[in-house]
């Protein structure tokens, strides 16, 4: 490995992140001149503008049959989603959580995340396997759209995110646009190039997988949009932003990402024993932490935010020592699985039951007050 493949990393990375910005700007306004409306744009554009790192990325690594960083970028960006960002945004202020994120979105989340892990037991997700997620993309972002506009949703709420254009549609707003969203494209591809070609030279250098590889410098990096998006949010107390934008992105990442790159890639995409015996569990196990959480005064406290990235920075360094073959594993191993691990589920069912016990006991005195 040399400082030039290094650079080219860095380089790559950069260019993902910000092209994903510009793709996702100009794309907006493009809809606006065209006379969609901002919350379609809010629902549509934004949520494949913050994923379009993943989805290139992906798609660069199966063309170059490089398949642990494809599915490892996927995994791992959707447990880097919850365990990092929703931990660092919870950890700046308490976020509040809607009723409708907890009673059907996470629930689509952790099932799908279940659905994934069926669909790899053949080592594979094939063909008709991208197509099932693909159309479940479409049907979960046109039953969001449906919704929306049943509740009137109001669209003011989505125009801090794309200025509304006047309507004197120039033609030089639509070529400002235009080029806008041309040079995030490009800037995406080649970035997705650069940081997949870097990813793969680092990690044969250092002796470590592709696929853990896949699962953390690149999942972060390609995670880096969310992790802006929830933190701005966040610091603006806008809770249900920081929280659906992240379930929202798991769930495109599955359906669209994972998705697209079924159908497209030659072969499918190739799902090694590794991820099927380790990664793709721990983010159903991730996905489903989020329940009781969540259930809590439907609040993520500062202390359960710490909680989700101390986690994170334990699963990367488990990572690290099983990679590198290092000797202190087996006591690492051991202490999460007889100590941590088990106090942690202790902790989530004494929470739940004790909300349970709460909201019951309050319900039953606002009854007993009507009488």
């Amino acid at each position: 490995m040399d400082i030039i493949t290094l650079i080219k990393f860095v380089i790559g990375l950069a260019l993902l992140v910000k092209g994903a910005d510009y793709l996702v700007e100009g794309a907006g306004k493009i809809a606006t001149l065209a006379g969609i409306s901002p919350l379609v744009v809010g629902l549509t554009v934004v949520s494949f503008g913050t994923s379009s790192p993943e989805l290139a990325v992906s798609l660069k690594a199966n063309f170059t049959q490089q398949a642990d960083i494809s599915i490892g970028n996927v995994v791992g960006s959707n447990i880097t989603n919850i365990l990092l960002i929703l931990g660092i945004a919870a950890t700046i202020t308490p976020l509040r959580v809607s009723q409708k994120l907890v009673r059907m979105d996470v629930p689509i989340m952790i099932g799908i995340s279940v659905l994934t892990l069926f669909f790899s037991l053949d080592q594979k997700i094939g063909k008709l396997d991208g197509a099932l997620f693909l159309l479940g993309g479409i049907l979960y972002t046109s039953f969001l759209l449906i919704q929306s506009r049943r509740q009137n949703v109001s669209p003011e709420e989505f125009t801090e995110e794309f200025d509304v254009i006047p309507k004197e549609k120039s033609i030089k707003e639509w070529l400002i646009n235009l080029g806008l969203f041309a040079i995030g494209l490009v800037m995406v591809v080649l970035g997705s190039d650069w940081l997949v070609s870097g990813a793969t030279t680092i990690a044969k250098a250092l002796g470590i997988s592709e696929l853990v590889i896949g699962l953390t410098v690149v999942a972060l990096g390609t995670s880096l949009p969310e992790l802006a998006t929830s933190i701005t949010a966040s610091f603006k107390g806008e809770g249900d932003i920081a929280v659906g934008n992240v379930i929202g992105s798991n769930i495109f990442n599955l359906l669209i990402v994972l998705g697209t790159a079924g159908i497209f890639a030659p072969s499918g995409v190739e799902v090694s024993l590794a991820a099927i015996n380790l990664n793709i569990p721990i983010m159903i196990a991730v996905a489903i932490a989020c329940l009781p959480i969540f259930f809590t005064d439907n609040l993520i406290s500062r202390w359960e935010g710490v909680f989700f990235w101390l986690y994170y920075i334990v699963y990367s360094l488990f990572l690290f020592l099983k990679s590198t073959e290092q000797e202190s594993l087996p006591i690492f191993n051991a202490v999460m699985l007889w100590f941590v691990i088990p106090i942690t589920a202790v902790t989530l069912v004494i929470l739940t039951i004790a909300h349970w016990r709460d909201r019951a006991l309050h319900q039953r005195g606002e009854e007993e007050g009507e009488k």
